[in-house]
């Protein structure tokens, strides 16, 4: 899936080039049977589905180090969303990656000391 202003075909096994309104776009392919729809290494994509709320499942990579600045993933503006963490695992090289799907409005909690 490639959304683009500028291209007229793609050739990436599998791709689909969308012309038009994104998030219209995207919404008529997820209600077709059998498609897994994926964004890797798109952050604008990315963006544009989270605040559309287009997104079923996160599989966010952490890797070990800390840069100090960066882009952001989640778009400002957009209300805050609870995930729910569905799988866990850690690669030898120390990258956890972390499944989510979205949980509804988030539940303010508490780090008190003694409570769980």
């Amino acid at each position: 899936m490639s959304p683009s202003k500028t291209l007229d075909k793609v050739t990436w096994n599998n791709s689909i080039l969308i012309k038009g309104d994104l998030a219209e776009e995207v919404t008529k392919l997820k209600g077709e049977d059998g498609r897994e729809l994926q964004v890797h290494g798109s952050g604008r994509l990315a963006q544009t589905l989270i605040q559309h709320d287009l997104i079923d499942e996160y599989r966010l990579w952490f890797h070990p180090v800390v840069l100090g600045s960066g882009k952001r993933l989640f778009p400002e503006g957009k209300p805050p969303l609870a995930l729910k963490l569905i799988e866990t695992k850690t690669t030898s090289t120390g990258v956890v990656i972390h499944v989510y799907q979205p949980a509804g409005k988030p539940e303010l909690g508490s780090f008190a000391p003694g409570q769980e």
